[in-house]
């Protein structure tokens, strides 16, 4: 049976030890639990191999997959199919579309082995702070591998008699898929978010009226209805490039604003915010905008408005 304190799992597989992957391992053998880890970098891990990883665990294992979505772990997910043996779990806590989760449940299944699919919030800083944990799958499953879910969230809040508040930070979604589709709303939710707090910066930047742009933003940390954590990183991010002079306007999308606009549509649900602030990510990738063109040349067609030669706007574009 696998080593267990007072009834709870302390040994763990870890597949992938980058940014989030090395920073859970590392809060999990703070909490006193015993860690496994395997990467492709060498000097990183702790096994050679996946076989060598499934061996250095004792049943029933507990083996958690935190590499790249789609091809990289739809290839790890497999080839633990192989290895794993009937009563062990899997868990993948990498950014996967929910679907993806669904045909590696009924695999895992037919071999006896245990899926659950974990949505993991919290990036660079979980570590300290911890992770918001989204989980699908089934009760048994969940259980056996809760004592991990409960030292990587964060710390319960308490109320005003000093109880602790169950449920901040984790949640038992439904079954699988139910983890990583609402991972999947929460980062759609988070586009959108980011969009209104660029926005308004740049407005904030684009008048002479305003002339502490960074002191503003700051002054909403406390005491406003738009306070959040990630008004605090923009805040970081002001501090650190008052001007954002540093930073190129590119944005890219990691998937999970695409599925869950694709979803709304399916489901018939209107997103408009979520939709406009992913639109608004591929538009930064476009140094001259085709769609800008053609409404500068409507414009022009049925209003005379003058319009702007690709030469002189280049010229007026700082070196």
């Amino acid at each position: 049976m696998t080593t267990t304190t007072k009834g709870g799992i302390v040994q763990l597989g870890l597949i992938g030890l980058g940014k989030m992957g090395g920073n859970m391992a590392e809060r999990l053998r703070r909490a006193g639990h015993e860690v496994v880890g395997y990467d492709r970098a060498p000097g990183k891990r702790d096994v050679e191999s996946l076989p060598e990883l499934v061996e250095a665990l004792s049943a029933p294992r507990v083996v958690w997959v935190m590499v790249p979505s789609g091809d990289p772990t739809k290839a790890t997910v497999k080839e633990l199919a192989e290895l794993l043996s009937p009563g062990d779990v899997v868990i993948d806590g990498g950014n996967s579309k929910y679907t993806d989760d669904q045909v590696h449940d009924v695999m895992m299944r037919e071999k006896g082995i245990g899926y659950i699919d974990a949505g993991v919030s919290g990036g660079v800083w979980g570590l300290e702070n911890g992770y918001a944990l989204m989980v699908g799958g089934t009760k048994e499953d969940v259980a056996k591998a809760q004592p991990i879910f409960d030292a990587l969230k964060p710390p319960a809040p308490h109320d005003e008699s000093g109880q602790e508040m169950p449920g901040a930070g984790f949640v038992h979604a439904g079954p699988v898929g139910a983890g990583h589709f609402s991972k999947m709303v929460h980062n759609g939710i988070e586009y959108a978010l980011m969009q209104a707090y660029g926005e308004g910066y740049e407005l904030l930047a684009a008048v002479d009226l305003v002339e502490d742009v960074p002191g503003v933003i700051a002054s909403w940390t406390q005491g406003t209805v738009i306070r959040s954590w990630l008004l605090d990183l923009l805040v970081r991010a002001l501090d650190e490039d008052p001007e954002l002079d540093g930073i190129s306007g590119y944005a890219e999308d990691s998937g999970e604003g695409r599925w869950t606009v694709e979803q709304a549509i399916e489901n018939a649900v209107p997103v408009p915010t979520i939709a406009a602030s992913l639109f608004a990510r591929f538009s930064s990738r476009q140094d001259d905008s085709p769609t800008m063109k053609a409404v500068a040349a409507l414009r022009n067609q049925f209003g005379g408005h003058a319009v702007r030669a690709v030469q002189a706007q280049e010229a007026e574009r700082p070196a």
